[in-house]
């Protein structure tokens, strides 16, 4: 039987090893202690069969919670995932490797504010194989993407092929129908098709060069998949090596972005800039002490500019924050009561 040669094939053949399956289980007591409302259906045995079946309990009383997928990046066993893989409180996390072999391990850091992790291997074997980390800033409309991972949970080792089909998307996204959604922006769209338990998994280029982490899915739609430039990974992976934690900015205030039909409904006089504004009657719009409130920004304030460039729904105060540090100082031009001022901000270190 002839055999098919294809750029694709290779790369399928030098990816797939870095690839893992993370499996995220609790033991009984913390699934009751975490999740109070499933109490009333635990007996004195533990979970009663008919909720949990009896292969989901491992040797160990631990309960598979849920799943996902991850990539090895360094040879001591340092794999990036996406931070709602491993969210859930007191997890012990399992990695699975691509031939069958299963390790504890443990979170290194959780990016407080974008949807990446790090976790490491313990005791972790040696010949480890890695993947290089590409550059998404050059990636093309069009351009073949293949996304790897543990689809559903249930197919690991599972690889999709498409194109780019979007640069800089921005949705609004839920880890669980629970959880608050999140705002994510400057995302790669792909039509590889990418499903749950793909999330953490890499996005390679045809040559297997790593250029997003698997993140979100429109549920709805067909072959419509979001992953995160994998320029927001490296810089994690970099401070943690430097500072042993992720250090990201914090600004400290709320705020809704202008727009002319906002203008209109809102009687203002601009219609671009941040409003900063509270979420809820209960919500402040400035944090105490936060850099916005050392800065004196109030509530009402419109900023206009960052740095001289001005604030609009398609760059945000989110997207300068991507490109700015801890401790780095920023000029702000402010709209107040109709006049113009100027303020200078120290940005902080912002905590998970």
């Amino acid at each position: 039987m002839k055999r098919e040669k294809s750029q694709v094939i290779e790369t399928v053949h030098n990816v797939m090893p870095a690839v893992v399956s993370i499996i995220i289980s609790k033991t009984l007591e913390d699934l009751k202690k975490d999740h109070p409302e499933l109490s009333s259906a635990f007996d004195a045995g533990g979970y009663p069969p008919h909720h949990i079946p009896p292969e989901m309990i491992d040797s160990h009383g631990r309960v598979q919670v849920g799943g996902g997928s991850g990539f090895i990046v360094d040879e001591g066993g340092i794999v990036l995932t996406n931070k709602h893989v491993v969210s859930e409180p007191h997890a012990l996390y399992t990695i699975i490797t691509s031939d069958g072999k299963k390790f504890d391990a443990e979170v290194l850091a959780r990016d407080p504010l974008d949807d990446v992790a790090i976790l490491k291997i313990k005791s972790a074997p040696k010949n480890l194989v890695i993947l290089g980390l590409g550059n998404s800033k050059e990636i093309e409309l069009g351009q073949t993407v293949m996304a790897f991972g543990n689809a559903l949970g249930i197919f690991k080792n599972t690889v999709s092929c498409g194109i780019i089909s979007g640069l800089s998307r921005s949705i609004s996204a839920q880890a669980d129908p629970m959880a608050p959604p999140q705002e994510m922006r400057g995302l790669i769209q792909t039509d590889a098709a990418i499903n749950p338990g793909n999330s953490g998994g890499p996005l390679t280029n045809i040559f297997g060069e790593v250029i997003g982490i698997n993140a979100a899915v429109v549920f709805g739609a067909q072959n419509i998949g979001f992953a995160i430039p994998i320029e927001m990974a490296e810089r994690d992976l970099s401070d943690l090596k430097k500072f042993g934690r992720i250090k990201r900015p914090l600004l400290g205030l709320r705020y809704l972005i202008l727009t002319p039909d906002l203008k209109e409904k809102m009687k203002l006089t601009v219609d671009y800039g941040a409003l900063v504004l509270r979420e809820n009657v209960l919500g402040e719009a400035v944090v105490p002490k936060s850099p916005a409130d050392k800065a004196g920004l109030t509530e009402k304030d419109v900023i206009l500019e960052w740095n001289g460039e001005k604030i609009t729904a398609e760059k945000t105060i989110q997207d300068f924050l991507e490109n700015c540090n801890v401790g780095d100082e920023v000029s702000l031009k402010v709209l107040r009561n109709k006049k113009t001022i100027d303020k200078k901000v120290t940005l902080a270190e912002r905590k998970a």
